[in-house]
C-alpha cells in the first residue's frame, strides 16, 4: 500500500464516532492518525496500521 504524510485513508472498521476516514499526521516506525469526524488521535505500529488500512481516499498535495 502506498501512503504518505497527510493522506486521507479508509480503515476496515469504523471508529465509534461513525466515520472510517483518517488523516495521517505522523510517519515513522509508529504511525499517528487523526479521525476526520471527531479529531481523536491514535498512534500504532506500522505493522498494525498496514493490517487496518483498506485504501487511500485522497492523496496529499505537495
Amino acid at each position: 500500500m502506498d501512503y504518505d504524510l497527510h493522506d486521507i485513508i479508509e480503515t476496515k472498521k469504523p471508529h465509534p464516532c461513525g466515520t472510517n476516514r483518517w488523516q495521517i499526521i505522523r510517519m515513522g516506525m509508529d504511525i499517528k492518525i487523526k479521525c476526520t469526524g471527531c479529531d481523536r488521535i491514535l498512534m500504532m505500529p506500522r505493522r498494525d496500521f498496514n493490517k487496518r488500512i483498506k485504501k487511500v481516499l485522497e492523496k496529499a498535495e505537495n
